[in-house]
């Protein structure tokens, strides 16, 4: 009896394991691209003219435009350094959550079509995707913020 359930506590670690690996890979896929989006958007922000006059043609000041530019840069921060606390994390989603939905507003409310909103609306995908793999691996037992899981 001692050998099947020691057989069955094995089996069990090694499905959670698998689980768990699962979600640790599609947390740091989904979270690198969309890292890799939004550093690309805030150096764009900081250096390319033609996004300069995009932030004019929403309506937005240009002090603005920078100000977002590092705010983008310190979350992208937040998200990739796996000892940035809980917390600290969550902030950085919901900062990235709001400039993604006024951006798709302020794209919507001067009339842009999809070639200009759709870049915010694919990135919101990954942001989602990011999201509930991390809130995923915060729920797990056993799992660190790394998404490394101890056995015990």
């Amino acid at each position: 009896m001692t050998a099947s359930t020691s057989m069955m506590t094995s089996t069990r670690t090694k499905a959670s394991n698998k689980v768990s690996r699962g979600l640790v890979v599609g947390f740091w896929i989904s979270t690198v691209l969309l890292a890799l989006q939004m550093g690309f958007t805030a150096c764009a922000q900081l250096r390319l003219p033609q996004v300069a006059e995009t932030f004019a043609h929403l309506g937005f000041p240009a002090y603005f435009r920078i100000e977002l530019s590092w705010a983008k840069l310190a979350g992208v921060v937040a998200l990739l350094v796996p000892m940035a606390p809980a917390r600290l994390k969550e902030w950085a989603y919901a900062g990235f959550a709001i400039t993604l939905v006024s951006a798709l507003i302020a794209h919507l409310a001067v009339g842009d079509g999809v070639a200009a909103w759709s870049w915010s609306a694919g990135t919101a995908v990954l942001w989602g995707a990011s999201y509930f793999f991390w809130r995923r691996l915060q729920a797990t037992p056993g799992t660190d913020s790394l998404g490394i899981t101890f056995l015990s």
